[in-house]
């Protein structure tokens, strides 16, 4: 055994008789005569029993110390494991472009609180972003509910997202073609946007012959078809609910922009006449008109002072396959001079708001024309018929009206949409889109003429500024 080498050196005596590590047998190691330990002094056999106790001590520390290791070697392997799983996460989160990497070793239970659960995280993998620790299966993206395990993450707040439900809900899209607008070459988001409606949509459209609506302006969204009109112009489905799409009737209109001049002491005794023509007719006429001012590149509205023939729109047109226009009806119609202005032409196809607002423009025209006021610089003429445009939209939006030309009109369409809040809402907005128009205008007559006038009847009031006029041919400072 091997405490007994150990009793043996410990010894102070040796053991000189009897056989020590021998086989039977064997006669090598017999030197003396052989004697019995039974033969050893009382003093020799105290000396055993301590050599004996002490050895017995030894083993028992040797084997309480080999637990241990192992113990400790189990727990090291544990350990071990641990942290080969914390550093062999797949996807350690990474918010916005930088690297959230697990901590370097596993804490034992309940150093790290989850900050999802608020639980003890154990030994096993764990994440470590935002400042905080989590279980893997704790760390979910705010929009989904699911946890994130990707390389990278994004933040808006303090909440985390998966990149592509960051994306889902705060990268733009673009609403003519409904994908996600790309970025530019710096890995930027560039998109266009209309100033009023905030429409957004991707750079290429402008480009690319999305069309835009005549009236409000908005592009053609590619899940929607817009109505082409005869002269290729076209009409969203929106705008197309209140528009006034023939001469007869556009007449209630025109009476209710009458007892508007002359609810402001303005009243026009003669009586114009009002015709409603497509494109091609109203730019004949400009052609043949010798003065006149025309706002381009698109004339909506002309008073004519000379004798012409005219085209006009005499029957509400039809839509067919395509949401295009059929079976026109025209019919010539020749003005004569009775007084000033032979007639007053507005392009058809336009919502009542905007026929509205161009029939007032043209209708200064004519009441300034009838009065005297001669010589105006373009400025000072097309800056307060647009001033009394933009008074008549006002007063619209204002009560609230719009469904007069409804009422009585023929078309079925356009008394649906004016008793639907739903329609009448859109048309108060477009009504302040028309303002907005006339407001931000950056030509010199339109634009500053307008914003000259409206400043000078904001200041004075219209007739004092009508009368300034009348001496000075300029606005009032």
């Amino acid at each position: 055994m091997g405490w007994l080498n150990k009793i043996f050196k410990g010894s102070s005596h040796k053991v000189s008789e009897g056989q020590y590590n021998g086989k039977p047998g064997d006669d090598s190691f017999w030197n003396e005569p052989s004697s019995s330990l039974d033969a050893l002094s009382e003093y020799e056999n105290e000396d055993i029993d301590r050599a004996i106790a002490l050895s017995l001590s030894e083993e028992e520390q040797k084997r309480a110390k080999a637990i241990e290791n192992e113990s400790h070697l189990e727990e090291d392997e544990q350990l071990a494991r641990a942290l080969q799983e914390s550093l062999n996460v797949e996807s350690p989160p990474r918010e916005n472009g930088h690297n959230y990497h697990p901590l370097p070793f596993v804490f034992s239970s309940g150093f790290r609180i989850c900050a999802g659960c608020n639980t003890e995280i154990g030994h096993g993998r764990f994440l470590s972003c935002m400042g905080a620790v989590w279980h893997p299966e704790c760390f979910r993206c705010h929009a989904c509910n699911q946890p994130i395990s990707d390389y990278e993450f994004s933040m808006s707040g303090n909440y985390p997202y998966h990149k592509s439900c960051y994306k889902e809900h705060y990268h733009p899209k673009c609403d003519v073609c409904k994908q996600f607008i790309p970025t530019n070459m710096n890995g930027l988001i560039e998109y266009r946007a209309h100033p009023f409606w905030l429409q957004k949509y991707c750079p290429s459209h402008e480009m690319d012959g999305t069309p835009r609506c005549c009236s409000c302006e908005r592009m053609e969204p590619r899940d929607t078809q817009y109505v082409t009109l005869d002269d290729g112009r076209k009409l969203c489905l929106e705008c197309l609910d209140s528009a006034i799409m023939d001469t007869s009737e556009c007449q209630t209109l025109y009476l209710d922009i009458q007892e508007f001049y002359e609810g402001l002491n303005m009243k026009v005794e003669q009586q114009i006449p009002l015709l409603l023509v497509e494109r091609q007719a109203l730019n004949e006429a400009m052609e043949g008109e010798k003065n006149g001012h025309h706002h381009l590149p698109e004339t909506r509205g002309l008073c004519l002072s000379e004798e012409q023939t005219v085209s006009t729109i005499l029957r509400r047109p039809k839509f067919g396959a395509g949401n295009r226009v059929m079976e026109m009806v025209t019919e010539p119609y020749r003005l004569t001079r009775r007084c000033e202005v032979t007639a007053i032409l507005i392009l058809y196809g336009l919502p009542r708001l905007l026929t509205g607002s161009i029939l007032a423009h043209e209708m200064m025209h004519a009441w300034l024309r009838l009065k005297g006021y001669r010589t105006l610089s373009q400025e000072v003429e097309e800056g307060i018929c647009q001033v009394l445009a933009h008074m008549w939209l006002d007063s619209e939006i204002m009560s609230g009206s719009g469904s007069n030309i409804a009422s009585t009109s023929s078309s079925s369409s356009a008394s649906t949409s004016s008793k639907k809040g739903s329609r009448s809402q859109f048309e108060r907005k477009l009504g302040d889109f028309f303002k907005h128009q006339i407001e931000s205008d950056t030509s010199s007559a339109y634009g500053d003429g307008f914003r000259a006038g409206n400043q000078a009847v904001l200041r004075y009031g219209l007739k004092p500024t009508l009368d300034h006029i009348w001496l000075t041919r300029s606005f009032p400072c």
